[in-house]
């Protein structure tokens, strides 16, 4: 189990998520690496908004793997190339979360492993 940390004398965060996440008596624990926009048929798509909805896809399909679900995530670190629509990325993000507030955080990067990846993301689920 899991709790988001929101302390009230400090500023709320800038977007839906958690300042941080407290895990209480976690057994399970589960890192990806970072997860890229490739998808099963091995293509990569054009755009942010695509290239995330596969993101998280990836994503979904390891946590589900591992018999854990988005709610788990305790930990979300996004890498994003210069010149995308973060608010593109942050829409799929909150979509897939469905409001669970997870520990944040997002880069821009000057490129990642192949050019046509605009996105990364690694995430940690607990499962207590």
């Amino acid at each position: 189990m899991h709790q988001a940390i929101m302390p009230a004398d400090i500023a709320a965060p800038a977007a839906n998520y958690a300042h941080a996440c407290l895990t209480i008596d976690a057994t399970r624990w589960l890192h990806t690496s970072g997860v890229v926009p490739i998808a099963a048929d091995g293509t990569v798509p054009a755009g942010i908004a695509d290239q995330a909805e596969v993101v998280w896809r990836n994503i979904s399909a390891m946590l589900r793997d591992a018999a854990m679900t988005p709610a788990q995530i305790v930990s979300v670190t996004t890498y994003v190339t210069p010149g995308q629509d973060l608010a593109e990325v942050m829409a799929v993000r909150d979509r897939v979360l469905d409001g669970h507030r997870a520990a944040s955080t997002l880069l821009i990067v000057a490129e990642l492993a192949r050019p046509e990846w605009l996105m990364e993301i690694a995430v940690v689920a607990a499962d207590g």
